[in-house]
């Protein structure tokens, strides 16, 4: 398999190409988990894969539960669905944990603390759902400073992955917790070995051709770990070699095929850049230079045409119209260009407002 093969056998498998989704829930399921520190970048990454979804269609499935917003791979944000929430914490938590150690440390959170949040967090809770600033409240009421060195949203991690809150529905603008008994009914736990075995094929098949380096990092797990749910997982996937490396993918995806080029303006911490170890095949070797840190490929705003990182993009919204400004690396042809007109009224359609696109020369 050839590096363009592959990149386009992830834009299919990640659902940035061919049959999409219809809804953001369907999305998010199939993904398993969507990067979300950025709620504003992770609808759009949602809202891309499907054919007509504008953000407000993101927001509603955040209020009415279909999905949820939480901590449960590394310690950031993800979207995940309710089926899934909490049999992947019951995996993923203890890791998640070890990792969060040093900023517990740092911000004086220790297990007495974290288990008096959590019962005063629940109470407060019960009347419905808060913002994190309310949260922060009744915190100090009962004599938690939550404002010490980021002490507030070293709580509210772990009491998300203790599973007591999730996401509630959006106010306006802001997010708030909810407690998860209430928004999520008991499932069946998963034991270890199936859940790791689950969570490698639904990745391989969403996310692949894969190495388990990189499922690794994206679901936190060890290597071990990520080595043993891979093998666990076969036959539901199958492995193909690519420059001496290991992929995995699931054999019944659609396969790629040669078609117009395709454009996709991603948002920072997209799935197709953040959810790899390895960016190599993303970039060409020869425009490395314009993003020479492997975090500027995942938090700048790419443009990707035919599955490679080709240039940057950013938008301003001006007297209500949208102007997006796009700066590619080498000149563009006709035809990616005409694919990227495409991609920018799908952003416009996003936001619901008039376009304006602007095609830079390159630098």
């Amino acid at each position: 398999m050839a590096d363009m093969d592959l990149l386009h056998e992830r834009l299919r498998s990640q659902h940035l190409l061919g049959s999409p989704p219809a809804t953001p829930a369907d999305v998010v399921r199939h993904l398993v988990a969507v990067q979300s520190q950025d709620y504003p970048a992770s609808r759009w990454a949602v809202a891309q894969r499907t054919p007509n979804l504008a953000g407000a269609h993101v927001d509603d499935a955040l209020s009415n539960g279909s999905i949820l917003r939480t901590h449960v791979l590394r310690p950031t944000w993800h979207l995940v669905t309710p089926e899934d929430i909490r049999w992947m914490l019951l995996l993923t938590a203890p890791r998640v944990k070890a990792l969060m150690a040093y900023g517990y440390r740092r911000s004086g959170v220790d297990a007495a603390m974290l288990a008096k949040s959590n019962r005063v967090v629940a109470a407060a809770l019960r009347r419905g759902p808060l913002t994190r600033i309310e949260l922060g409240d009744a915190l100090r009421h009962e004599g938690i400073e939550p404002r010490f060195d980021n002490r507030l949203a070293h709580l509210m991690i772990g009491a998300e992955l203790d599973a007591i809150v999730c996401s509630g529905p959006l106010l306006g603008k802001q997010h708030t917790y909810a407690l998860l008994d209430e928004v999520v009914p008991p499932a069946p736990a998963k034991d270890r070995a199936t859940a790791l075995a689950v969570l490698a094929g639904r990745y391989f098949t969403s996310h692949g051709p894969a190495t388990i380096k990189d499922f690794a990092w994206w679901s936190g797990l060890s290597i071990a770990d990520a080595t043993s749910g891979a093998n666990t997982a076969q036959p539901q996937t199958e492995c193909t070699e690519v420059a001496g490396r290991t992929y995995w993918f699931a054999p019944t995806a659609e396969r790629a095929g040669g078609a117009a080029p395709t454009a996709h303006l991603l948002p920072d911490f997209d799935e197709y850049t953040v959810a790899y170890a390895d960016r190599t095949h993303l970039i060409d070797a020869a425009d490395l230079h314009h993003m020479p840190s492997r975090m500027d490929v995942i938090s700048n705003n790419v443009l990707v045409v035919n599955g490679r990182v080709v240039g940057s993009w950013k938008r301003a919204i001006e007297q209500g119209t949208l102007r997006v400004t796009v700066t590619p690396f080498q000149e563009l042809t006709k035809r990616a260009r005409a694919a990227i007109a495409t991609a920018a009224a799908r952003y416009a359609a996003f936001l619901q407002l008039p376009l304006l696109l602007e095609v830079q020369p390159p630098p």
